[in-house]
């Protein structure tokens, strides 16, 4: 009788870490988890989609989730609401890549005087990138009337101030000259995506 009670308490017990352990992972792509909902300053935003950014095809440069709060859609990315965008690396990059490539690619998309009006901040910002290793995480965070937020690794690197700035940078992915058309649509078509 005492195996019965064991057994019938063990069986609830490993439903329960079942479905904990769902809930927390709800998205992996190439071995990369990501979370089902994050909570940003009191704020539940829920995934979006997840998408693989390739180099030359087939480099597997990093993995990314698009978070946004739980009564929007993709098509409110870039209006004044909380939203973040989780980038886990797959190689080693240099802080002043990141800042390189950021630029050269808000200077194609933006005019001279939307550029202009974000140069300060920009320089700013590129200042606090930091070497990345395979499986650090970057982190954009967008808080309206805060700004956004670059974490590494769930450590906090600075905040830009402006719904602006975090239009644009966003923009950078979610935009409509994205770095690449098919992550974009994947982040915003609320799926998953195993290679481009």
């Amino acid at each position: 009788m005492r195996k019965r009670v064991k057994s019938s308490l063990i069986c609830p017990l490993l439903a329960v870490l079942f479905v904990l352990g769902t809930s927390l992972q709800a998205a992996e792509i190439k071995g990369v988890g990501f979370e089902d909902h994050i909570l940003v300053e009191g704020t539940p935003l829920r995934i979006q989609g997840v998408a693989l950014m390739k180099w030359a095809g087939f480099i597997n440069v990093y993995a990314g989730a698009l978070y946004l709060p739980e009564n929007h859609s993709s098509e409110d990315w870039n209006t004044d609401i909380s939203k973040s965008l989780e980038l886990s690396y797959f190689h080693g990059i240099k802080a002043a890549d990141f800042a390189s490539a950021s630029d050269k690619l808000l200077k194609k998309v933006l005019n001279d005087a939307e550029y202009a009006s974000l140069s300060a901040r920009l320089k700013t910002f590129y200042a606090l990138f930091r070497d990345v290793e395979p499986g650090d995480r970057y982190r954009l965070i967008y808080l309206p009337g805060r700004g956004t937020e670059l974490h590494l690794n769930d450590e906090l690197l600075g905040t830009a101030p402006g719904a602006d700035f975090a239009g644009a940078y966003f923009g950078i992915w979610l935009g409509e000259k994205p770095i690449s058309k098919g992550f974009r649509d994947h982040l915003l078509a609320g799926g998953t995506e195993n290679g481009l």
